[in-house]
């Protein structure tokens, strides 16, 4: 059974760093494509960081881009975004997609998603 769980949310002022984990198990890695989604709601899921290519690759939005951090540890199946500068903006819910592929324009298929941990930013 493939399980996927975040860990890393909560609450933090307008300037402060978060880091969030996903442990995902209960699956064959194939370990070339895997980051992080985030949603608020009334708006669509969108790719916050994403290791894509086998690890060689990198995608942030461009509203993080300079300030988050995406890594992967993978004798620990971990991932990891260390999230800096942080805003309010920033407030959402992450979700780790664990096994994902690369569409092009079309964005990204996920294999797996965690339940999500919540991120909120307080001016």
């Amino acid at each position: 059974q493939v399980h996927v769980v975040e860990s890393g949310g909560g609450s933090v002022q307008a300037g402060g760093s978060l880091r969030l984990s996903c442990v995902a198990s209960g699956y064959t890695h194939r370990r070339q494509c895997t980051g992080w989604f985030r949603q608020v709601p009334g708006k669509e899921r969108e790719a916050v960081a994403i290791i894509y290519g086998g690890g060689r690759y990198t995608h942030y939005h461009d509203s993080v881009e300079g300030r988050f951090t995406v890594s992967q540890d993978n004798a620990k199946n971990t991932l990891y975004l260390q999230m800096n500068s942080l805003k309010p903006e920033d407030t959402a819910t992450y979700y780790c997609a664990a096994e994902c592929t690369n569409l092009g324009a079309s964005g990204w298929y996920v294999d797996y998603w965690g339940q999500g941990t919540q991120v909120t930013v307080s001016s």
